[in-house]
Order: structure tokens, then sequence, then C-alpha cells
């Protein structure tokens, strides 16, 4: 290499990919440099030729060369990304994202899950109250954040009627989550619901302060000890799930959908936006798949395949098939009393096979014993997304 090829790659290292948060040398994006008398040649590689950004990435790179040597022509030869280069550039923006988040009480061994769905009306809140119910009674210690500011659902769900508390001095305060004993393990709720006033009023928030209330429930919130946080996302792909991978960018997240044609489209684009924030997928749940008579017999009412499709057009697997349960008696029982019953009603025993599936193979706990096993729970964390940015 040239020393004008090194000193134009040493002006590179400033210029930061606008999406990932990372210098674009340290990406691998810049390749072969070549200069020959007034001119300049440099190889951009992309993670996609459509990239939005590549304008904006040019023109970076052409200032920076211009005010490191005046008068030099800068062209471009743009490329795509490999498999191995985009792999290499999601591992290092995790990363750098991990550093840059803010801090929380959250245990560095927590499970951190994101029960997400495209639209509402999926059944999403009630999964992730009995989903953390069922981890509670295996002894789990697990957090339950109802990020669902506008549509809170998680008090009447649990059956608890509390305020929220808080703890410490005005610069220095946490809010302490509603405890629920579960079997062998506990619950530690947080939700709006235990904040306003009137549950029957609306509350009327806009983006940055509903995105502020979320930050205000992860960062200011003790959650030490949780085994998992479980957060129950709004529906869609607004303020909020954006504010999910900058605050916690080791979640991972969950799809709840149904088999639904129009689900699965809007689930698609839940995918998309997680995958896009760098957070890796768990997999799907499909809820409501059937239901079955007294006779035995399954009824998709729904339809049928929708899902299976979804799961191999995303390369995701799918975790649970979630029967319609009967609503009989759930209206004078909470999901923590109802779960505590032996005979279980089809639907809440396949969210407790699910539970089992997460705690013993998908999301497990990981142990922190060793810096070694932290190291190979971080690196488990970043081979769970993708590589599919734009």
């Amino acid at each position: 290499m040239t020393e004008p090829e090194k000193a134009i790659r040493a002006a590179l290292a400033g210029v930061t990919d606008p999406e990932l948060g990372v210098g674009i040398v340290e990406l691998g994006m810049i390749g072969e440099i070549r200069v020959d008398d007034d001119r300049a040649r440099i190889q951009l590689a992309l993670t996609t030729l459509a990239c939005p950004l590549r304008t904006r990435i040019q023109d970076e790179i052409r200032s920076k060369v211009e005010a490191a040597h005046p008068g030099l022509d800068v062209t471009f030869e743009v490329v795509q990304m490999d498999a191995g280069q985009r792999s290499h550039a999601m591992t290092l923006a995790r990363v750098r994202a991990a550093e840059a988040a803010p801090m929380t009480s959250v245990p560095a061994a927590s499970q951190v899950i994101a029960v997400a769905s495209g639209k509402g009306g999926v059944g999403k809140s009630t999964l992730t109250a009995a989903l953390g119910t069922a981890l509670a009674r295996a002894g789990y210690t697990v957090g339950l954040l109802d990020a669902d500011i506008w549509g809170f659902s998680l008090p009447k769900l649990l059956g608890v009627e509390a305020r929220a508390a808080a703890s410490g001095t005005t610069e220095k305060w946490q809010i302490e989550p509603v405890r629920i004993k579960a079997g062998k393990g506990e619950l530690r709720v947080v939700s709006m619901g235990f904040l306003a006033e009137d549950k029957s009023s609306a509350i009327m928030w806009r983006g940055l302060v509903l995105n502020r209330a979320f930050q205000h429930f992860v960062e200011d919130t003790d959650w030490s000890d949780v085994d998992y946080l479980l957060i129950d996302m709004p529906p869609g792909t607004g303020d909020i799930q954006m504010g999910l991978a900058r605050l916690l960018p080791h979640a991972a997240v969950l799809i709840v959908t149904t088999p639904h044609d129009n689900a699965g489209e809007v689930a698609m684009r839940m995918v998309d936006m997680a995958r896009k924030g760098n957070l890796a997928v768990l997999g799907v749940v499909e809820n409501m798949a059937y239901f079955e008579c007294n006779h035995g017999e399954r009824h998709y009412i729904f339809g049928q395949g929708s899902t299976e499709e979804l799961c191999a057009n995303l390369s995701l697997p799918l975790l649970a098939r979630i029967p319609l349960g009967s609503q009989e008696g759930r209206a004078a029982s909470a999901l923590p009393e109802l779960m505590a019953q032996e005979d279980l009603s089809a639907d809440l025993a396949a969210i407790v096979d699910l539970a089992r599936e997460l705690a013993e193979n998908v999301a497990p706990i990981a142990d922190m014993s060793s810096c070694t096993s932290r190291l190979a729970a971080l690196e488990k964390q970043l081979r769970g997304g993708t590589d599919n940015l734009s």
C-alpha cells in the first residue's frame, strides 16, 4: 500500500456508518484504494447495493478525502458485501450498540425477550402474562414490563390492583415493581396501569413522551435479580419498538401472530424492523391456531398453513401453536390462579410447554460464573441475530 493510500484509509477511519454507528473502515466497508496522480478510486462495500444511505456515505468519504488531499478527484467502485462480510459487520454493530447502551439494573445473565406483533388482537398480552407466569411457576424470577403504554392490560390479566412505588432520593430513584408469588418463583410487574389515576381515561401521549415513559420503565426500575425480563410490546413498528434496540440491544424478539394471512403479512414487518435494529429474533408463536371441540375435532377458524409459510420465508422456527382456549371461568380468575390448577386448558398447557422450550433450549439462562461463559453468552446472542440489513 502506498503512502497516499495509507493516508486516505486513515482519514476514512473517522467516517461512521449512519445506520450501524460503527466506523466504515472497522466494518470492512472500505476495500481497495488506488491513487493515480490526481484521482483516487475507492472500493466501497455495502450490505446491499440498494442501501438508501449510499449517497450520504459517499459524500462523507469524498469530504474527508478532499480535506486531507485538496484537489484529489474521488470515484467509487460500489460492491455488495458477501455473507461473511455482512456477518462481521453485524457482530461489530451489536457489540458497539451494547457498549453504548444506557446503564440499567437488568443483570447481564438475564434473558430479555420482547413479545411483539405486527398488529393488535393476536393475543400478545395474554401470551406474555401466561408465559411469564409459567416461567415463574417453574422457579424463575420473571420481570414483566408492560410497554403498551396506551393499551396496558397486564394488571387486569394478572388480577392485580396496586399502585407503583419508588425508592431512593430525588437524584437517584427507582420504580419498585409489583411482586406476585407464582409457584416456586416470582413475577415483578411494571405497568402504566399502576400509575394511571383513572383506568377508564385515555392516555393521549405522542411518540417522544411514549418513548420516554418506556425509557423510565427500563432504566429506572429495579430489575435486579430477574432471570427473565419479558416485555409486552405495543403492536406495530413505532417509537417504542425503535427505542428497544437502543435501550436493550441484547434483547431478543418473540413474534406472535395468528394463522390469518393479514396477521402474517404485518408480522413480517415486525421481523424486518427487529433485524434492522440488530435484534435477534427467537422465532414465531402462532396463537389461536385452532379450536378443539369436546369431540376432539380441530377447527381451523382463522385458516391453516400461512404461519408455516411465514417461518419458511423468514428462516425462523415455529416455536409453538397455541389453540383457542375456552373462556368459561376466565372472567372470574386471573392467570396466576388459572395456571395453578392441575388440569390446565389446552391453550395454557401449550404455553407451559413453550416456557419449558424457551428455558431449556431457545433462551436458557447463561451461567455467568466465569469470564469465558460471559463471552460465550454474548457470542450466542450475536449468532442469534441476522445479517439482513439495508
